[in-house]
């Protein structure tokens, strides 16, 4: 007796080859996970919220242009090719209501600094790097050796200074009694107006400027005790690659511009007395530890010295001769009375 195959029990071919292989994915070369399909996708833009966030400094203000780099194309090798051309005037609108703090951090428009009530005509406003930079701060400290508010203000012109950095306000008070610095400070920890005024990043030195007078291991090792110093706030100094530059404002416009091209390329001293109005003097020789004005008292003391040794010696000449002529005379009259 024979058994019946059950009806559902067909003989179905072998699947194919080609249908059991599994299929591959597309993966994106960057983002490697598999992609979505082509009814879903949609073109992918790159943003700055595509680049990974640094904790230690803020990223670049969402209203900029300048292109989100990997940190490897900021390390430049020599000086930054910058130019010293006027920001134009679509610029200084985004840049005038750009906010600074104080060192309450009180916020103001970045534009009372230059176009404010009670500001001089004109307005001198100096970007440093991060507050702990050595060379910055020699070149503030010797600044505030060759110029005074006073002296500023004394002008047919009046003018003033006023410093800006992009670290936490924070660090304001120790950078001031740090520098001995008199004018105005300020900070601007995102960055944006150093961006927005196209000041850029490098780590080169370049040449030693006449405006530092210490020398670079001396301005770094105070620089690491000063970071040590202020405990928790050592890593909000700000962006160590930023550098700086000088704005001229005269009348509430941007009339002059220098960017820095490395990390010791602020405006020589001489040039900014110059173009403030005052004489060309170089600034006083400072000590290069204490940063101290040298004194020449000893100078002066040799000298006086000196002067009086030739005094001593010309008025005992002068007695000698006297001596001689009377005992002459004595002399002449003896002779004579014979």
């Amino acid at each position: 007796m024979e058994i019946s195959p059950p009806k559902n029990a067909e003989h179905t071919p072998p699947p194919s080859a080609s249908a059991t292989a599994p299929q591959p994915l597309t993966v994106h070369p960057y983002i490697m996970e598999p992609s979505p399909p082509s009814s879903q996708a949609g073109p992918k833009v790159s943003t700055s919220a595509d680049t990974p966030v640094d904790a230690t400094s803020p990223p670049f203000s969402p209203s900029s242009t300048t292109p989100v780099l990997e940190k490897d194309d900021l390390d430049f090798a020599g000086n930054v090719d910058v130019n010293d051309e006027l920001p134009d005037e679509k610029t200084m609108k985004k840049v005038d209501d750009t906010l600074v703090l104080d060192a309450n951090r009180v916020s103001r428009p970045f534009s009372d600094l230059y176009r404010g009530p009670g500001v001089a005509p004109r307005q001198l406003i100096i970007f440093i790097r991060h507050f702990f930079c050595g060379n910055c701060q020699e070149y503030l400290r010797t600044l505030s050796s060759s110029i005074t508010p006073e002296s500023l203000l004394k002008l047919d012109a009046p003018a003033s200074i006023t410093v800006v950095g992009c670290g936490e306000p924070e660090l304001i008070d120790m950078y001031a009694k740090e520098t001995n610095c008199p004018f105005p400070i300020y900070a601007e920890p995102t960055r944006r107006l150093y961006d927005l005024l196209g000041m850029t990043k490098t780590w080169d030195l370049g040449p030693k400027p006449n405006y530092i007078h210490s020398n670079i291991i001396i301005t770094s090792l105070q620089s690491i005790g000063q970071s040590l110093k202020t405990g928790s706030k050592a890593l909000k100094g700000g962006d160590f690659k930023q550098v700086g530059g000088e704005f001229l404002f005269e009348d509430g416009k941007c009339t002059w511009v220098h960017r820095m091209r490395n990390t010791r390329d602020h405006c020589e001293v001489t040039d900014v007395r110059r173009m403030l109005g005052l004489d060309d003097a170089r600034p006083p020789m400072r000590k290069r530890w204490s940063h101290g004005i040298k004194q020449v008292k000893a100078r002066n003391r040799s000298r006086s010295w000196g002067l009086r040794s030739r005094s001593r010696s010309k008025t005992a000449k002068d007695e000698r001769e006297l001596v001689k002529e009377t005992e002459e005379k004595m002399n002449l009259n003896g002779s004579t009375t014979a």
